[in-house]
């Protein structure tokens, strides 16, 4: 019976081995394309085993990284935040292009691992408490950055890095830069402009840059004339004392304010 399993090992293998080439010349491929930034190497192959490794090489990469994922679910269930931040790691390696796999390990480490982290009773220490919540805030940042690196292409991992950078670490000049990278991609909904405004609005030396902005969305019509963005817009045109005659006409809209 050894002996079967392992010729079946051997043959897995020499078709790993053999078809190595073929996937180093697509992956170099698709790198220059951004379908993909990352490569199976010993450091992966440490974390999911010789099986796994030799699974990933033989071109199943899609199924081994959702049964990771499942993997991943139960250690949320479990509380078990480090051994879920290794298996997100793992699995986004293998699939680099699913913006799914980098968005929903962020959110468990910067909301759901970092909210338990300032709850943990065992933790009688309020500064490690912070500093462990911290920690895992960095985490989810870290995850959304390799993942826009990965799909340069993609404005929804640029949204939730400025959701992040806003939320959870009040970095509001980073964030409204997240907003205007994600507002320049194909296909980003109308909201990621005004997102970037709304924060560039609170970095200090960028006012005048932000009411430009805003006041170029006002002028774009009647989808960016959201309630928000007027009374925001009103705001600014006193702080800068822009003239009577250069301010918008928003008496139509007085009634939404």
């Amino acid at each position: 019976m050894n002996w079967r399993k392992t010729s079946a090992l051997a043959l897995i293998f020499l078709f790993g081995a053999a078809i190595l080439p073929i996937q180093s010349r697509l992956d170099t491929a698709a790198r220059a394309a951004h379908f993909r930034k990352t490569a199976l190497d010993l450091n992966l192959r440490e974390r999911i085993g010789q099986a796994g490794f030799l699974a990933a090489l033989s071109g199943f990469r899609s199924p081994l990284a959702a049964i990771l994922w499942i993997q991943a679910h139960t250690a949320w269930e479990n509380t078990e935040w480090g051994r879920m931040a290794g298996i997100f790691d793992t699995v986004t390696t293998l699939q680099p292009r699913s913006i799914l796999y980098w968005d929903m390990a962020a959110w468990h480490m910067a909301w759901n691992a970092a909210v338990a982290a300032m709850q943990n009773e065992k933790q009688p220490s309020e500064a490690l408490r912070i500093r462990a919540q911290r920690e895992y805030f960095r985490l989810g940042r870290d995850f959304l950055e390799r993942g826009i690196l990965n799909n340069p292409d993609r404005y929804q991992l640029r949204v939730q890095l400025g959701i992040v950078l806003r939320d959870k670490f009040e970095d509001h000049c980073a964030a409204a830069d997240a907003f205007l990278k994600a507002a320049a991609l194909p296909d980003a909904p109308s909201y990621c402009a005004r997102f970037a405004g709304y924060e560039m609005a609170k970095c200090p030396g960028r006012e005048r840059e932000a009411y430009e902005h805003l006041r170029r969305l006002y002028l774009q019509g009647e989808s960016q004339r959201l309630p928000s963005l007027i009374n925001l817009l009103r705001d600014m045109e006193k702080r800068l004392d822009i003239p009577q005659g250069e301010r918008i006409d928003s008496s139509a809209y007085s009634d939404k304010t």
